[in-house]
């Protein structure tokens, strides 16, 4: 045997004891076990990771509530804990006050706020199985803040003892007894730098130059090395290839993470260069001869970039052409006059200081009936809706005053009384009024304001007055969606006319798009005259206001289609929204040729969605979920309108991504909470009353009335004007195939859903296209295809009128022997 053997031989002995040494002394062996273990069972993680995120909110309401009701529930906790007769003020009892008692007081003070912080964390990672944050760093920052901030909050205010907790009072009283005061600040200092250095690596260089980085070797270490280098190479040109790859995978086992030195090429004279060996490395990558059946490798060139124009060539094209305009191509165009829409005279009705008087008079003494005193009470004079907002004395429970909404209601004799208690920002309680002569909101009247004439917005929108006389006026693009619902009758179709009214009036064609979808087929056909102008539609369509409900999926998919194509121009630009985008093409910093254009704001105006649900489901909630989520920074907009804000219509995807909420009078208040997540709407007097929600506080506004011959004249007036050659069009999608039953089976026309609609009905032994709607969740039409391809496919037989069609295959096995057998 010789040296190399004993060598290599002593070397896996070594190495099989250390990896025994490791596998019996391992301390975190059981733990692993343990956490494997738990992955495993899905069950038991799930339920841990529910628990974690319920005790993390049980911890933050506890540690909240204590910081108000400490002082009064420190004795109850000690010296009356098992008595049910004493309550606490913790809003989440004893167990709460008890908690809060430990961690706080007993414990780190209010850092232990940050444990809320680390039970949250964890039970995200538990229950959902991705990080929400690098866990190993937030408990590692998280614990040291929870210990350092105790200390030092003890040390600058000692004498509050909810601040750093006993922890930070005992430890500041065990430091000051063997530092003193200022070696306490000291040792503050001192282990926050430390912990800095230890995590985040800082540098205390005072002069760059003389900072020492990893290249900084010097020529003795490279010598050194080069030399040890050598040694190595030539103990490895003894080896037989065998036996050197047998070392090198049992160095890799025993030192994985060393890294090897790199190689430097020396000769040596009694080493030949087909005995040497040639090790690689991460730092380098000697050539190696080609030989027999090696693959050939080769790298593809990058695709080139979009060209970057310098700061001297962008000034030098604008300085000789400007800057690009959008509107050049139609650079005639006017925008509608405000003599188009009506004036409604002087609509202003006073409200008499004797309605005043009386209102106020009957709800001082209803509230005085219940024993509620006012301290002061003021009315706000709205265009239909007064509010009266009150000053309850001291003790008045607000929830009293809310509960008696019906009692003032019926003491007033009026409908839509609304109560807000409190009113966010004031400390007041609002109670709201109609009045007996409500004014008329005209669109003359608020497209005339200043508020909307000079709104520096993207996409300004002008609904109405709110209950303050003030001109209500929000940003599509920062809304970014706008969810609409309403009873029939309420107003709602005049607030979609208001709202594309109000665009029409700021925006030139080059700026804005419409895509209107209008399954009653009546209510948006005026808008047909400014095709050329400000409508979108698919490529082959003849008619740019959608009805038919297969024509709305092509054009939502083919919008998504639209919204992909827009990013891709985003990333190439290097932007992250539509503004910035189009700032950067009309300084010419895009070049068009590289396929940047200008792009539009796109706005998809779906009237009665509530119709597309039930006749397509999926096939439409999907792409608008995608577009809701997606489409705002690309300047992609929407706006849903529905009679029946239900639940099965309005879905919580569809409400998470529409934090725009519009809604008219509706008819109860289960259909308020869909729409607003609140209740309210259903006590709104109607015609054009409406309360509006921008995910925050709630706004009543009075809807500002358009009338038809107003949109007629506005659209008459855009569509005489001269108008772009096409209408705009859409990216071209190919939907799933329409075409029916023909008594052949024709494989090209085969849905994609068609093997598992039949295994469905086999199984149930039921030819129905309601089932497979349910199941498969997908429109009443496209359940109605694949109901006629399994007829001309024999797997169920013809329509027997109401009942469900005979299913004639009646197993699995033979349905998929027959599904082979299909044209593909």
């Amino acid at each position: 045997m010789g040296r190399n053997e004993y060598k290599t031989e002593d070397k896996k002995s070594k190495s099989t004891s250390k990896k025994k040494t490791l596998k019996r002394f391992n301390p975190f062996t059981k733990i692993n076990v343990f956490f494997t273990k738990l992955a495993n069972n899905e069950k038991l993680t799930k339920s841990i990771g529910l628990f974690l995120l319920a005790f993390s909110a049980f911890l933050l309401l506890a540690f909240s509530s204590f910081l108000f009701t400490w002082k009064i529930d420190q004795n109850i906790i000690n010296n009356h804990w098992n008595d049910p007769s004493i309550q606490v003020e913790n809003w989440l009892g004893k167990l709460g006050a008890y908690t809060s008692h430990q961690f706080i007081f007993n414990g780190f003070g209010i850092t232990s706020f940050l444990f809320v912080f680390l039970s949250f964390v964890l039970g995200f990672r538990v229950l959902f199985k991705s990080d929400l944050l690098p866990l190993g760093k937030s408990f590692k920052y998280s614990i040291f803040s929870i210990v350092w901030i105790s200390i030092l909050l003890n040390y600058i205010l000692p004498s509050n003892p909810i601040l750093g907790g006993a922890f930070g009072f005992q430890t500041n009283l065990w430091l000051g007894s063997i530092i003193g005061s200022i070696g306490i600040l000291l040792f503050l200092i001192l282990s926050v730098l430390i912990f800095s250095v230890i995590n985040f690596n800082i540098s205390f260089n005072l002069s760059p130059a003389k900072a020492i980085t990893e290249n900084d070797i010097t020529e003795e270490e490279t010598l050194e090395e080069n030399s040890i280098n050598t040694i190595d190479e030539s103990y490895e040109a003894a080896y037989t290839p065998e036996e050197t790859e047998e070392v090198e995978t049992e160095s890799k086992t025993e030192e994985s993470s060393e890294i090897i030195p790199l190689i430097v090429e020396l000769e040596t004279p009694n080493i030949t260069e087909e005995e040497t060996v040639e090790l690689t490395t991460e730092n380098t990558e000697p050539p190696q001869p080609k030989e027999e059946g090696d693959i050939e490798f080769s790298v593809e060139e990058p695709i080139e970039k979009d060209e970057i124009l310098t700061d001297k060539e962008v000034d030098s094209k604008v300085k000789d052409f400007g800057e690009y305009d959008p509107k050049l191509d139609l650079a005639s165009y006017k925008l509608p006059s405000i003599d188009l829409l009506k004036d409604f005279g002087d609509t202003e009705k006073n409200v008499s200081s004797e309605e005043l008087e009386a209102n106020k008079n009957k709800i001082v003494d209803t509230l005085s009936n219940y024993n509620i005193k006012i301290a002061s009470i003021k009315a706000t004079i709205g265009p239909t809706v007064t509010l009266y907002e009150i000053v309850p004395e001291a003790g008045v429970r607000i929830s009293k005053i809310k509960n008696l909404e019906d009692d003032i209601a019926l003491s007033l004799a009026a409908l839509g009384i609304r109560i807000i208690a409190p009113i966010p920002g004031k400390g007041t309680v609002g109670i709201e009024v109609p009045n007996q002569n409500p004014e008329i909101v005209s669109m003359r009247t608020v497209v005339a304001s200043d508020k909307f004439q000079n709104a520096k917005m993207e996409l300004p929108v002008v609904m109405g007055k709110t209950i303050t006389n003030e001109t209500y006026v929000f940003d599509l693009a920062k809304m970014p969606h706008l969810l609409m619902a309403g009873a029939t009758g309420q107003g709602k179709s005049v607030g979609l006319n208001a709202v594309l009214v109000s665009l029409l009036y700021k925006k030139h064609p080059s700026q804005l798009k419409f895509i209107l979808i209008d399954p009653k087929k009546v209510e948006l056909t005026l808008y047909n005259k400014i095709e050329r102008h400000y409508l979108a539609k698919l490529p082959d369509a003849e008619e740019a206001i959608i009805t038919d409900n297969d024509k709305v999926i092509n054009t939502l998919n083919s919008l998504c289609i639209e919204m992909d194509q827009r990013y891709d121009l985003l990333k190439t630009a290097m932007v992250r929204n539509i503004v910035e985008y189009n700032a950067k093409f009309i300084a010419r910093k895009l070049n068009p040729e590289n396929g940047h254009k200008f792009l539009p704001y796109i706005v998809l105006v779906i009237d009665e969605f509530a119709d597309l649900i039930m006749t397509a489901g999926k096939e439409v909630e999907t792409p608008i979920a995608r577009l809701a989520q997606l489409a705002r920074a690309i300047g992609i907009h929407l706006i849903i309108a529905t009679q029946r804000p239900s639940a099965n219509i309005i879905t919580g995807i569809i409400k998470a991504n529409f934090p725009g909420r519009l809604a008219f009078r509706v008819t109860s208040g289960i259909d308020s909470r869909t729409i607003l997540d609140s209740s309210g709407a259903d006590q709104l007097i109607g015609k054009g009353d409406m309360l509006i929600s921008q995910g925050n506080d709630l706004i009543r506004v009075q809807c500002a009335f358009v009338d038809t011959p107003e949109v007629e004249a506005i659209c008459d007036f855009i569509g005489e004007q001269r108008g772009y050659p096409e209408t705009f069009t859409l990216p071209e999608y190919v939907g799933e195939s329409a075409t029916g039953g023909s008594g052949t089976f024709d494989g090209e026309d085969r849905d994609a859903l068609f093997d598992d609609a039949a295994r469905m009905l086999v199984t149930h032994q039921q030819g129905s296209a309601s089932l497979l709607q349910r199941k498969m969740k997908i429109g009443y039409n496209r359940a109605g295809r694949l109901i006629d391809q399994m007829e001309d496919a024999g797997i169920i037989g013809p329509s027997e009128g109401s009942k469900a069609r005979q299913v004639l295959i009646t197993d699995l096995d033979s349905l998929e022997q027959l599904l082979k057998a299909l044209p593909q």
